[in-house]
């Protein structure tokens, strides 16, 4: 590989104009295809094999036109002090309200709340629900208007108003998070890289790689049914992985360029080398993104593949494009150890010898390995421990900022009606195969009612056809609490009795169920999805690095820094410590998306460092030296890029901490923090350590794997052969000047 890769380097830097317009036509072509195609919706959300989705798909069937997964909203009221939602002058604006939405476009139903029971014991507060024929995220904005005006015509006439419900979902916003990403990479490389212009490279390369990913993916989004997310995760991880491969290849380039290389030639290693590593590093990214479709949600299998294809995007684009910018930045481009004049450059170097931060670290760990590995260890698992109080569930309102309309809907809901009354249950009953459906309807209800934690159940509501009905059931607890999803086990329980006695099928939906069986659905998939990834990238880096051990150490050090990094979610946004900080209005339960969401994401970057680490390492050793002397030239080379790698992650995570959305906020902190563990305490701590006191068995292959084995030559020892070919054509153009 290591032979190609460096064949393409080089031509890619000698035909530079013909790779040059190739990536720009391309782009050009991806760009036209988003302009003129189809505005998108939201990608169709569905849960196959879950409870909720199979009642779902039931309603639509038995109750046609009733748009069971419709967007719903819930206008909620509360009279002035001293007043009553009652009186005369506050009962005819509510009355207005009603009919105002009414009138909507997509809207199917307004109840009234002083007909159909939504006025509070005590009188103060009321609401009226909005039922919509398209689900919350397909809703158009002149509908979501409409609410929102419907509420402030309300407010006019001395009413507090608020809105609760799905109808305000909107589509999830970055805000400023990638250009604050963007700003902090700029500066990290430029103090990498000692220069304007190649720090500009990576981010410009990065730029396209991931312009033709998003294009790609908003010109095909309505042909494939791509939701908009999809986008905001790809341009995410492209950005990442972009910046990191394009910033590692430039760095090897300036290396060789230092050791006397010509341009051209030290392009063609660069790649042959570090390309090679990228190539790796992207594929376990790849089966990172593309193994989330053993969760079997087709919204979370797109998204994945889409990301994985932004990401093969970037690696071409760093093996090809950036060796053609490079041959246009010319000598403008520095070898390693120098400066741009602007930085400080041109002055004499005093300091040629001296040795970097990198090689005193790793000369540091390899002198106390054990010390070092056990404080690594220890300091992670304590970090860990809060992850045995790991509770999954999905956010609601309830978990919304106070200063959100969504969030005091919420509040206001609880104070008239309880807490239970934000999270109500749809039990459905199908009775086609009963005798006697009216009687079995009636006693699906008063089982549901002599459960525990049961506030209140609405007699059955049958369909035109008498076999099917809907019961309301509302809960004591709040839809994400505990004794909520015990409820809802519990009625499946009761259901499961009634069919053994009369054939009849008791279902249980709604948002809550469904937020239910989505987080048990994702915690079940856990195990198979971390067998799959951590599987196949523990084949693919043995054929990388051939051995057993270094991949064996890498898999262990990843899944103990995931779990120091749902400690420390759990620490922060479940028991609410640093809550301030973080800006945590609402502890709860965490998303349950949280845990393998991150698995994916910090096990692509992980071993994004992992390789471009220890194949420095590997290669120093291949080439002759010493097992701890071959750790600390690795540092040398490769620790300043790696840690300018992570530091960027980080920024572009920690972005998102700001976001008003709790669950994108816990996302941007819960990678942020997992780049942090892995990076600085796993790879630049417990690896050296490890290799340190392995020694040469670090790199123990059985005989028999490895002639089974392919040769993929990562480190470049074939390359060897060119520097002879290159000092024979030296000799040969002497001769003709001669």
């Amino acid at each position: 590989m290591a032979t190609f890769l460096y064949r393409l380097g080089r031509f890619s830097f000698r035909k530079r104009h013909f790779v040059a317009l190739f990536w720009v036509a391309l782009l050009a072509l991806a760009g036209a295809g988003a302009a003129g195609a189809p505005a998108a919706g939201n990608s169709s959300f569905s849960i196959p094999g879950t409870e909720a989705q199979k009642a779902f798909d039931l309603l639509d069937e038995r109750f046609p036109g009733a748009s069971a997964d419709g967007a719903t909203a819930r206008v909620v009221f509360k009279a002035p002090d001293g007043q009553k939602m009652t009186d005369p002058g506050n009962k005819a604006a509510v009355q207005d309200t009603v009919d105002e939405l009414s009138g909507g476009a997509e809207v199917t139903q307004v109840t009234d709340p002083y007909q159909g029971g939504g006025v509070s014991q005590d009188g103060t507060v009321a609401y009226a629900s909005v039922t919509y024929e398209v689900p919350g995220m397909e809703l158009e904005e002149s509908s979501r208007e409409a609410l929102k005006a419907a509420a402030e015509d309300a407010r006019d006439s001395g009413l507090t108003v608020e809105i609760g419900g799905d109808a305000l979902q909107a589509v999830p916003e970055t805000g400023s998070a990638e250009i604050i990403g963007i700003g902090v990479a700029a500066v990290v490389l430029v103090i990498t890289l000692g220069s304007l212009l190649a720090a500009g490279l990576p981010l410009l390369t990065a730029i396209v790689g991931v312009g033709i990913g998003v294009a790609t993916i908003t010109a095909l989004a309505s042909t494939l049914d791509l939701g908009s997310t999809t986008s905001i995760l790809a341009s995410m991880i492209g950005l990442a992985v972009g910046i990191d491969y394009a910033l590692f290849v430039v760095s090897r380039y300036r290396a060789e360029l230092a050791e006397g290389r010509e341009r051209e030639e030290a392009a063609g290693r660069a790649v042959g080398t570090a390309g090679s590593a990228v190539v790796f590093a992207g594929l376990t990214v790849v089966i990172a993104l593309v193994g989330l479709s053993v969760v079997n949600i087709p919204m979370l299998t797109k998204m994945g593949i889409a990301a994985a294809g932004t990401v093969a995007v970037a690696v071409v684009i760093a093996l090809t494009l950036i060796p053609a910018v490079l041959g246009y930045a010319g000598r403008r481009v520095r070898p390693a150890g120098e400066k741009s004049k602007l930085l400080g450059g041109g002055r004499a170097k005093d300091t040629a010898d001296k040795p970097n931060m990198g090689t005193r670290w790793a000369s540091f760990v390899v002198r106390r390995p054990l010390a070092v590995l056990l404080l690594g260890i220890v300091g992670l698992g304590a970090a860990a421990v809060p992850a045995g109080s790991l509770e999954l569930g999905l956010p609601d309102d309830g978990s919304q900022p106070t200063s959100t309309t969504q969030r005091r809907a919420y509040d206001l809901l609880s104070e008239g009606f309880g807490p239970g009354f934000n999270g109500p249950l749809v039990v459905v009953v199908d009775a086609q195969g009963s005798d006697d459906p009216q009687a079995v309807f009636q006693q699906a209800g008063d089982e549901i009612k002599a459960l525990d934690n049961v506030v209140n159940v609405a007699p059955a509501a049958p369909n035109k056809a008498g076999d099917t009905a809907t019961i309301a059931v509302i809960p004591d607890a709040k839809p994400s609490s505990a004794a909520t999803e015990d409820l809802v086990h519990d009625i499946r329980a009761a259901g499961a009795d009634i069919k053994d006695g009369t054939g009849a099928e008791v279902l249980v939906t709604g948002a809550t169920a469904m937020n239910i069986d989505v987080s048990q659905k994702l915690n079940d998939a856990l195990v198979p999805y971390l067998v799959l990834v951590v599987g196949l990238a523990f084949l693919l880096l043995i054929v990388v690095f051939r051995s057993i051990l270094v991949p064996l150490k890498a898999a262990l050090g990843f899944l103990l820094s995931v779990l120091a990094a749902l400690g420390a979610v759990v620490a922060v946004y479940q028991w609410g410590w640093l809550s301030g900080l973080m800006g945590v209005e609402e502890t709860g339960p965490i998303m349950s998306m949280m845990p393998i969401f991150m698995v994916g994401v910090v096990f692509g970057l992980a071993m994004d460092y992992e390789v471009f680490l220890v194949t420095r390492i590997r290669e120093a050793h291949v080439h002759g030296e010493k097992p701890a002397q071959a750790v600390v030239t690795g540092f040398r080379y490769s620790a300043r890029v790696v840690t300018a790698a992570a530091v960027i992650m980080i920024a572009v995570f920690s972005g998102f901490i700001g976001s008003s959305d709790s669950m994108v906020k816990m996302i941007g902190f819960g990678l942020a923090i997992a780049v942090l563990f892995d990076a600085f305490v796993v790879r630049m701590a417990i690896v050296p350590a490890v290799l340190a006191l392995l020694g040469a068995k670090a790199w123990w292959l059985p005989k028999w794997m490895d002639r089974a084995l392919p040769n993929v030559d990562v480190e470049g020892e074939s390359l060897a052969a060119h520097d002879g070919a290159a000092d024979k054509d030296d000799e040969d153009k002497e001769l003709v000047r001669a």
